[in-house]
């Protein structure tokens, strides 16, 4: 199932599609022969970081969501219609086909909020997921992803645009509480965001969730995720 987080960000986390499994659809078991020594001396964060693409496989998440790799990663492409992805340089806007259909689709119904014309999306995955070799210690098997709560109301950023601008605070400095950069098109956003089946959890500061809670009417089972 996909996950979701807040850098001041939402943090999507899919439901791994039949559950993580090994690539193969068994169990996974001890290599038969030893590792190349060459391979052996390197540690997997350096292994899978350094990988471009990904690897010519059925897509499956491998493992856990902080411990395991990605079979046949997709990337999302870095500017569409309603979205861009950030920080181009970290190439970890890649995952498995079904995060990049939903991540698609989330920016189209955020393209409807007043004031955004998508979503900036931040840290997905690498091309072939794994330990990253900075930040995340999720984000391994394809199924996560960083989204921005800053109002995606540029979608021409140049690359070198991307690398440099930060989103935005929404706390409030003391307590769970958001701060004048909330608006109800986030509340909007992250809805969407966790009513989608798909959707296993959303991470968010609490601030954003009291606050949710307080505004929301009717059914707020939602809000659970």
């Amino acid at each position: 199932m996909i996950r979701t987080f807040s850098v001041l960000a939402a943090v999507l986390a899919l439901v791994a599609c039949g559950g993580p499994r090994d690539i193969s659809g068994e169990r996974a078991s001890a290599p038969s022969r030893p590792l190349d020594p060459v391979i052996a001396s390197k540690e997997a964060k350096q292994l899978f970081g350094y990988k471009p693409t990904g690897s010519s496989q059925s897509p499956a998440p491998v493992g856990s969501y902080a411990k395991g790799c990605l079979a046949g990663g997709v990337a999302l492409p870095e500017t569409g219609p309603t979205w861009q992805a950030m920080r181009l340089s970290r190439n970890r806007n890649w995952g498995h086909p079904e995060l990049v259909d939903y991540l698609q689709g989330l920016s189209r119904k955020a393209a409807q909020q007043p004031g955004w014309k998508g979503i900036y999306v931040g840290d997905m995955s690498q091309p072939r997921g794994g330990p990253m070799l900075t930040g995340h210690r999720s984000h391994q098997i394809g199924l996560d992803a960083d989204i921005w709560l800053r109002p995606a109301d540029d979608l021409t950023l140049t690359e070198k645009q991307r690398e440099n601008i930060s989103s935005i605070s929404m706390r409030r400095s003391s307590g769970a509480f958001v701060n004048g950069n909330w608006t109800r098109a986030h509340h909007e956003i992250v809805k969407a965001a966790a009513q989608d089946p798909r959707v296993d959890r959303i991470f968010i500061f609490p601030g954003a969730k009291v606050q949710m809670c307080k505004d929301e009417t009717g059914d707020k089972s939602w809000l659970r995720k």
